[in-house]
């Protein structure tokens, strides 16, 4: 006899409701483990209820001889700011639980992909789809966009930014300065070309930004194994790894580092774009204990006799980036 057997209608009762604080465990459990945010490769503003402006600083001519006045002449201060608004969004979901009662009690042997074995089968229904909206959070918080399910990502703002151009815009990697696109980047990166590709985004970092601690520069998968191929020697003759890291062709991982640079790979971005920023330059915003907040596991069973269960889950995310000029974007327009 099969085990899924005892979940006949009413058995077991799922139905459980978490909202504001109360599910904010869950809702940063999924959100985190998009692979941006949980290895922090940006930064996190929790509590966001509706809006948070970031503030941007600009300083210049501070220093000056000595007197005993109090004078600021010469010394300039421009204050201007982004405003990050997370975006409210759901999830409607219906499954049937027959088809995931077996899963769940494989996990009780002690088998689990999860962190923590879920303990109910409650738990294990929100950490499915909690692992499915870290997918969707992923890919939106780098190639979203304005419209249903999603919201405007790294890229999008990027693109529209370098369009205005102007002092203030992120710059397109290969250009002069920010106000300026030609000779800009662009285009595919394999292995024959990702070394040049990345030479001309580095050459195209300010000066002010250069050697910061936290610059790095984010990548997509395609441009992740392009770069391991590359230094690995697996071009050409006339390739720029000819001899691979060390001698190795294909034997271990070669380090993610462009000349003192770390790269960090980005699931979410997409294919053939690249960014050099600092992580405190870029900015996830949720309101992780707002009233918006809710997670609800609903059994169909005492409502209408199925083996149906809905899950509900509201939450909001969104992305900003601070100063438009300390970032270079490769594959702009």
């Amino acid at each position: 006899m099969k085990k899924n057997q005892n979940f006949a209608a009413g058995q077991p009762i799922v139905t459980s409701t978490y909202a504001g604080e109360a599910a904010s465990g869950y809702i940063a459990a999924a959100l985190l483990s998009a692979n941006t945010l949980d290895k922090k490769l940006i930064t996190i503003m929790p509590n966001v209820k509706y809006k948070s402006v970031i503030q941007k600083l600009d300083v210049s001519n501070i220093v000056s001889d000595a007197s005993c006045d109090f004078a600021t002449s010469g010394s300039s201060v421009a204050i201007s700011e982004q405003v990050l608004t997370p975006k409210e969004l759901q999830v409607n979901l219906e499954l049937c639980k027959q088809e995931f009662v077996d899963s769940w009690e494989a996990l009780q042997l002690g088998f689990s992909a999860f962190d923590t074995i879920p303990a109910s089968f409650n738990d294990f229904l929100v950490s499915y789809v909690g692992g499915k909206v870290a997918e969707a959070t992923e890919i939106a918080i780098w190639q979203g966009s304005n419209t249903n399910g999603s919201f405007p990502g790294f890229t999008t703002l990027f693109s529209a930014s370098v369009a205005v151009t102007g002092s203030t815009s992120v710059i397109a990697a290969g250009t002069s300065g920010p106000t300026s696109r030609a000779g800009a980047l662009s285009g595919s990166i394999d292995s024959t070309n990702v070394i040049a590709k990345l030479d001309g985004l580095v050459s195209s970092i300010p000066n002010e930004v250069y050697g910061k601690e936290d610059l790095v520069i984010y990548i997509p998968t395609n441009v992740a194994k392009a770069y391991q191929q590359a230094t690995a020697g697996q071009t050409s003759a006339t390739s720029y790894g000819a001899n691979g890291y060390n001698n190795q062709f294909t034997i271990g991982a070669k380090p993610y580092n462009y000349n003192g640079i770390d790269l960090v790979l980005c699931p979410g971005m997409p294919s053939s774009k690249m960014v050099a920023a600092q992580k405190s330059n870029l900015f996830f915003g949720t309101g992780l204990l707002s009233d918006y907040n809710e997670v609800r596991v609903l059994d169909m069973a005492n409502l209408d006799g199925s083996q149906n269960y809905r899950i509900i889950m509201r939450y909001t995310a969104g992305v900003q980036f601070g100063i438009g000029e300390d970032i270079v974007y490769y594959g702009a327009y």
